[in-house]
């Protein structure tokens, strides 16, 4: 349905997490590599992923790599440093969603080379947090998305 793309991950329950998403709406996860984590069989045992065989993962070695890869794709990069508000965002399927590293964000190299009207944010009440957990933001664009274009009714 959509393309789940973690540019750069760095804690492996929110890739993990990312996995469960991307089976349960029957949509890709795409991870750009630095990884903080390993995600070799081993690994993924150790941590309890039952579900992770199904993941339809493909895991890049660069951020340049991935976009040589998909020159025409529709992408939205989310990011508390977007213009766009998530809510007045138009989703297809098939389109990729974009998120950066935990701590960080998408670089400013990736920002960049965004045109700024694909670069939106999910709207949050005014307070003390400044963004939310990386797999509670997929979690919420995601799902908002497979809404739009009728998923899972």
């Amino acid at each position: 349905m959509f393309q789940i793309v973690l540019v750069e991950p760095e804690i492996p329950h929110n890739a993990g997490a990312a996995g469960r998403l991307a089976v349960a709406t029957g949509s890709q996860l795409h991870l750009v590599k630095p990884l903080g984590f390993s995600i070799d069989e081993k690994a993924v045992r150790r941590a309890g992923l039952d579900y992770w065989k199904h993941v339809d993962l493909v895991v890049w070695e660069s951020w340049d790599e991935f976009q040589a890869a998909h020159p025409n794709a529709r992408q939205w990069f989310l990011s508390t440093k977007g213009t766009g508000n998530l809510w007045e965002t138009s989703f297809q399927a098939g389109d990729q969603l974009i998120f950066g590293a935990e701590t960080r964000g998408l670089s400013d190299e990736v920002r960049a080379g965004v045109d700024p009207s694909q670069l939106i944010r999910i709207p949050m009440a005014e307070g003390p947090i400044r963004s939310l957990n990386l797999s509670t933001s997929i979690g919420i664009v995601l799902f908002e998305g497979c809404r739009q274009v009728g998923g899972f009714k």
